[in-house]
């Protein structure tokens, strides 16, 4: 710390926090995330390893169950060490460099499985709009590259955040509202102009939840269509696993991203567990929603796993 003015001190080191009021618990808990975070790194290892081992299942509809799963390790491990060292305890210390670089890795992890999940919506789409020639629409080849295109947008679009955050000066505040760091918590505890941060902020948010509406236009024409044709049942049973992992991603990064930004007294509990739900829950539950509801993995999943298939 040095003095930058007389009243102000900068600060090189944040606070991390646990779940307020429950400090007493913090081991008892750190039990059960730590099982969700094994359950999880199991269940997406386990769907990328069923995948790529399974010559049936190297097919262009089964890469994308692949990418989701890519995406969704990466954001547990990036979120995984301080997730578990504040549930352990009641406060802890984290270097404002290593909360830039969490915050980026959370960050781009979060856009590239929203991208992720908005190409699975336009392969449904064409599953249904098209079965007879999904193959020969969607190649090998088109699958990369339209994962190329997404994942240079990642690119474009999230590295501008830590290097903004870089630029404030940090100072006489120092505890932030999670047990790992977002853009948007960080750059309320600067105290020069942060301006620039909080629009880029929104411009990068708004990119996510423009990734939500061309979702809704695509599921807009995939029920056009699907009233149309007589096999309604067969056609609506290839999005249920797809609209389950929409639901599990987007309820929760969007209502904190609105907490964040629009809510006035929010209870701390609520924030804490809404942003343990955006990292938590869509790594865990969408392997169990993918073996569940996509039958060649499920049957390739047991098949591993020495059970009978039902």
């Amino acid at each position: 710390m040095f003095l930058l003015h007389t009243s102000e001190v900068e600060v090189s080191t944040f606070l991390l926090i646990g779940i307020p009021g429950l400090e007493q618990a913090h081991i008892g808990i750190s039990i059960p995330i730590c099982l969700m975070y094994l359950m999880a790194m199991l269940g997406n290892y386990t769907i990328l390893f069923v995948i790529r081992r399974q010559h049936s299942l190297q097919e262009p509809m089964y890469y994308f169950p692949s990418m989701l799963a890519l995406s969704e390790l990466g954001l547990s491990f990036s979120s995984l060490p301080t997730m578990l060292r504040t549930s352990c305890s009641t406060t802890w210390g984290i270097s404002v460099d290593a909360c830039i670089v969490q915050e980026f890795f959370i960050h781009g992890f979060a856009d590239m499985e929203s991208s992720v999940l908005l190409i699975m919506s336009f392969d449904r789409f064409i599953a249904i709009r098209n079965p007879l020639r999904y193959s020969s629409i969607l190649t090998r080849v088109r699958v990369l590259q339209i994962g190329l295109v997404f994942a240079i947008k990642s690119i474009l679009l999230v590295p501008p955040l830590p290097f903004t955050l870089k630029r404030l000066r940090y100072c006489n505040r120092h505890l932030l509202s999670h047990s790992y760091c977002l853009h948007q918590d960080v750059m309320k505890l600067a105290c020069s102009d942060n301006r620039a941060n909080f629009y880029y902020g929104l411009f990068v948010v708004l990119c996510m939840m423009s990734d939500s509406v061309f979702i809704a236009i695509s599921y807009v024409f995939i029920l056009k269509t699907v009233l149309g044709i007589a096999s309604r049942g067969g056609a609506i049973n290839t999005c249920v696993s797809h609209v389950c992992a929409l639901l599990i991603f987007y309820v929760p990064i969007i209502t904190l991203a609105i907490m964040h930004r629009f809510a006035k007294n929010k209870s701390p509990l609520a924030t804490i567990l809404r942003a343990g739900a955006f990292l938590l829950v869509p790594p865990l539950m969408n392997p169990i929603v993918y073996c569940v509801k996509t039958w060649q993995i499920r049957v390739k999943v047991l098949e591993k796993l020495a059970l009978k298939p039902k």
